[in-house]
């Protein structure tokens, strides 16, 4: 089985890719080797996308989607703080903006294409509101806590926090994201499982999965494989996004365009493997999983973010800016309703799905044209 699985593109791409990684980490290149980069990013999003479902399959949901969302989100995470250290004054507000773009994304975009996904295949996607509707909840207070109260306060100047606010954020958003982890994987698992429709959908041991799946669940050997190119394939992902970030700010800058588009395009890349993975769960009648894999993600990017960061404020220099202007708070406002009027009956329909997908084309528009 080893020799196998050691045979297949889904181990050699996220391998090749990190050498890829390690050789053009820190260093101007040709366009040619751009465009082998560029490759090597697709492949090995699709490599985790693969190492993610052959986890779920073997651990069950809500178990798999909570390993990729965690995966992503730590790597990201990592990723946010050695930019910040390195950039000085010029990323005060990149954790802000990277969040939001993150929260942005997966309520609108990720969310949206996986009911259309989902509505397309049987005119109505199904999912728990329960479920749904406290993840949602957990995301809407730790947005408000730590993106739009920032904006607001008059302890410190600018749209920051002081030390002890940006404390009290930190612990409260630990808090509330490990409530929830137990929520979701003890207390309440089955509020977080797909629902039974009319297409054969199963509740088994290893969670919920349509019946013409009939694959065996991956041995313990397998799944601890593909975790491990799970993660060699994530940090390709975020490590080339950040390697291919010259070439997109010096096209941006070109174009004319903001420089908050760079930090647009690098978020869309990094959450790639999760959209990828959520589309296709919606197209198998399993709306719920690509939920929770949006919802998931947007609570771990804020959840281990901002703690990260209020840890890392003790060595950075300068401002830490994480208010939102006037513009993305309407943005985030509105999103937070829209969304609790889809989550509420528990079925989307295509009309759910286009509202979603609006208010994300909205964000990158702003984005271009602030």
């Amino acid at each position: 089985m080893v020799r196998y699985i050691a045979t297949r593109w889904t181990v050699m791409v996220p391998v090749l890719a990190l050498l890829a990684l390690v050789v053009s980490w820190g260093r101007e290149l040709p366009i040619v080797v751009v465009i082998i980069v560029a490759v090597l990013l697709a492949g090995a999003v699709l490599a985790a996308v693969h190492h993610a479902e052959v986890i779920a399959h073997r651990v069950g949901e809500p178990f798999g989607s909570l390993v990729l969302a965690v995966a992503v989100t730590v790597i990201e995470v990592a990723l946010i703080v050695s930019l910040m250290i390195s950039g000085g004054e010029k990323s005060a507000s990149l954790a802000r903006d990277t969040v939001f773009a993150a929260v942005m994304i997966t309520c609108n975009g990720i969310v949206g294409l996986s009911l259309l996904s989902g509505s397309l295949r049987r005119k109505v996607a199904v999912f728990n509101a329960e479920g749904t509707g406290g993840a949602l909840a957990t995301v809407a207070t730790l947005s408000t806590l730590s993106l739009a109260l920032p904006t607001f306060t008059t302890s410190a100047a600018g749209p920051a926090f002081s030390t002890a606010q940006l404390g009290f954020a930190a612990v409260v958003s630990l808090l509330l994201y490990g409530l929830f982890v137990l929520t979701q994987t003890v207390r309440h698992r089955d509020y977080f499982l797909p629902v039974a429709t009319g297409s054969g959908t199963v509740t088994t041991g290893s969670g919920d999965v349509p019946q013409e799946e009939h694959a065996p669940r991956p041995s313990g050997r397998t799944a601890m494989a593909s975790l491990g190119l799970l993660l060699v394939a994530l940090v390709a992902v975020v490590g080339l996004a950040k390697v291919e970030s010259p070439v997109i700010e010096t096209a941006v800058n070109t174009a004319g365009l903001p420089q908050a588009v760079v930090g647009v395009v690098i978020a869309l890349l990094v959450l790639l493997p999760e959209t990828i993975a959520a589309v296709r769960a919606a197209k198998r009648d399993q709306v719920q999983i690509s939920l929770n894999l949006a919802l998931g993600s947007a609570m771990a990017s804020i959840g281990l973010t901002i703690p990260t960061i209020a840890v890392a404020s003790f060595w950075l220099d300068g401002p830490l800016v994480l208010g939102l202007g006037a513009t993305h708070l309407v943005l985030m406002g509105l999103t937070f309703v829209v969304t609790t009027l889809t989550v509420v009956p528990g079925r989307a329909t295509v009309l759910q799905s286009g509202v979603h997908l609006v208010l994300f084309a909205a964000f990158l528009f702003l984005a271009i044209s602030p």
